[in-house]
């Protein structure tokens, strides 16, 4: 359907009070259209989302400082697009999608520069960068390359790689394996970037080839060579090992910034303070369940005998088939939230790969639930851990984390209610509300046995890890062997399984807070029970059923909504939500 458009003068005029219409020239030639005449901020989202993945996608070369001063400018064009916004003018729904906007392009801002710095920490290794993407910008912005100049950037390379090649051999290079191994990632992508370049002229242009072919060969082959290198003499390991540890720690300030956009105003200090007192609650629960099956004062003596409580080799589906409509069963039945039938009716399974299993040893969830277990190709030790870790009673305390009400519900409901807020995903809703009806269902008894408190508990237990060890890896106060060493000691662990977990988080595919997030989210959603549900202020159903419908936002934000918060332009984060908690 076509929606009118106007211009941005014409939509000061008529729409929620502009103080300003003029846009830069270099942004918007095209006027916003108006999708909601109540909510200015929705769509300057919209179009947010929809240009920042334009950028991304002609933009894509890596380490391009083109690419950063772009994205640079992007960002403050839209800083200045809001502050045009009478802010008081807006409803509520529109102050809140403000405050998530402001948030979101303070974060970006910062995170340019973090980004730079990271780049910068590796100069010395990659000298050919600037090169490299000056010829893949260059081709992107459809720039005309002669053959004989080309073949003069890829020798000038060529004897770059050779003098970062020597300087390796020769041991006279110090550089930590951290910042080398994120070196040896990015000379990968760099050598896909010059392929890419090289692949769009080839052929194509014949007089390009011929002088091209021979030193782009070479230079593929050199920066293959010098990836390798840097990883057997700087990192230390094998460039196929998929087992050894090698993370890249953000550092405090980078830390800080990200619990800014996730609006939690805790330090990393304090949340791991705050880690540590949920994790003493759990051991003693832990104890106490010890005591029911008869491994008085030894919680690990009963975990491994619930370990070993599984089931046989291709019986794990009809188990989580039948844990999952459990689940659905218990909710409906007290009225907790509203199932929508269709929700119920499309979920589906999946089994995990072996080798998708080195990361993630446990299954996952969503629309599809990713079943973890052994295949007849693992070793037996591979095998005897797989099913340990994914017990009966382990699985019972998770199956609705990844299904329902957990990550299934939560994006079926996504994808239907407030679609433009996607753009502020955080970790702390998606996870924290999985993890909250682990705590909640706690609480109902759902538990039914001292195995089945065994099996929650362990995974509890192991939330509270994840923000110990994630936080304190970043702050450079912990190693991934010790953090390996922690999950098996402290949360009852299975050594390999230990490792996957370390490794997925600290590799860098995940936000730094990311596993952290499960516990501090949950406990957000707690308090935030606590203060209107238990107060009588709202039903159960009312509760969860008006959090899944305004999106996965900062829970913070969710309290707003769900208190009809008076809130200003120059709001902050102070909510201190385990200090609500009783």
């Amino acid at each position: 359907m076509h929606v009118r458009a106007i211009t941005m003068t014409l939509l000061a005029t008529l729409c929620l009070g502009l103080t300003q219409t003029a846009a830069p020239a270099q942004e918007l030639q095209d006027p916003l259209d108006v999708l909601d005449g109540r909510n200015l901020v929705k769509p300057m989202i919209e179009r947010f989302r929809t240009d920042s993945n334009v950028i991304n996608r002609a933009y894509s070369t890596p380490m391009s400082p083109q690419r950063l001063a772009r994205w640079k400018r992007f960002i403050k064009h839209w800083q200045d697009q809001l502050k045009m916004v009478d802010f008081d003018a807006l409803p509520h729904p529109g102050q809140i999608d403000y405050l998530l906007f402001a948030n979101l392009l303070a974060y970006e801002a910062k995170d340019i520069a973090h980004r730079q710095k990271r780049n910068d920490e590796i100069a010395m290794l990659v000298p050919f960068r600037e090169t490299i993407v000056t010829l893949a910008d260059d081709r992107q912005a459809m720039k005309t390359i002669q053959g004989r100049d080309a073949a003069v950037a890829l020798t000038a390379i060529r004897d770059q790689i050779d003098d970062v090649s020597k300087l390796v051999n020769d041991g006279e290079l110090e550089i930590p394996k951290i910042i080398a191994n994120r070196a040896a990632g990015r000379i990968r992508d760099l050598r896909r970037s010059l392929d890419e370049w090289h692949s769009f002229y080839d052929g194509y242009d014949p007089t390009f080839s011929w002088w091209t072919k021979q030193p782009h060969e070479e230079v593929d082959g050199k920066l293959k060579t010098l990836a390798t290198l840097i990883t057997d003499e700087l990192v230390g390991i094998d460039e196929d090992d998929l087992e050894t540890i090698i993370g890249d720690p953000i550092g405090r300030e980078a830390l800080l910034d990200d619990l800014a956009l996730a609006m939690i105003p805790y330090t990393p200090e304090e949340l791991i303070e705050i880690a540590e007192t949920m994790f003493a609650w759990c051991e003693r629960e832990k104890l106490a369940a010890a005591k029911e099956l008869g491994f008085e004062g030894d919680w690990k003596k009963a975990q491994e005998y619930v370990k070993n409580l599984n089931v046989e080799p291709g019986e794990q589906p009809d188990m989580i088939r039948e844990l999952a409509l459990e689940a659905i069963d218990f909710l409906e039945a007290r009225e907790l939230i509203t199932i929508p039938d269709l929700a119920k009716e499309v979920w589906r399974m999946e089994m995990m790969t072996p080798r998708r299993q080195l990361m993630t040893p446990y299954f996952t969830g969503g629309e599809v639930i990713s079943v973890s277990f052994p295949t007849d190709t693992m070793t037996h030790e591979q095998k005897m851990m797989s099913i340990r870790g994914n017990n009966r009673h382990f699985s019972r305390a998770v199956v609705h984390h990844e299904l329902i009400p957990g990550h299934h519900l939560q994006g079926y409901m996504n994808q239907r209610h407030r679609t433009y807020r996607r753009a502020f995903y955080t970790p702390f809703w998606l996870e924290g509300w999985a993890v909250y009806w682990e705590m909640a269902l706690w609480d109902l008894d759902f538990p039914e046995t001292a195995e089945d408190k065994v099996g929650m508990l362990f995974w509890l237990s192991h939330r509270c890890a994840r923000i110990i060890f994630s936080l304190s890896y970043h702050l450079e106060l912990m190693s991934g062997e010790e953090a390996v060493d922690f999950l098996v000691d402290r949360v009852g662990h299975e050594r390999r399984n230990a490792a996957a977990e370390v490794r997925r988080s600290v590799a860098g595919d995940y936000s730094p807070l990311y596993q952290a997030a499960y516990m501090l989210g949950a406990l957000q959603f707690k308090a935030l029970h606590q203060e209107l549900v238990d107060s009588g202020r709202m039903t159960n159903r009312e509760f969860h059923d008006t959090i899944m419908r305004n999106n996965a936002i900062p829970v913070e934000l969710v309290r707003a909504i769900l208190t009809n918060q008076s809130l200003s332009k120059d709001f902050r984060s102070s909510w201190r939500f385990f200090e609500d908690l009783d």
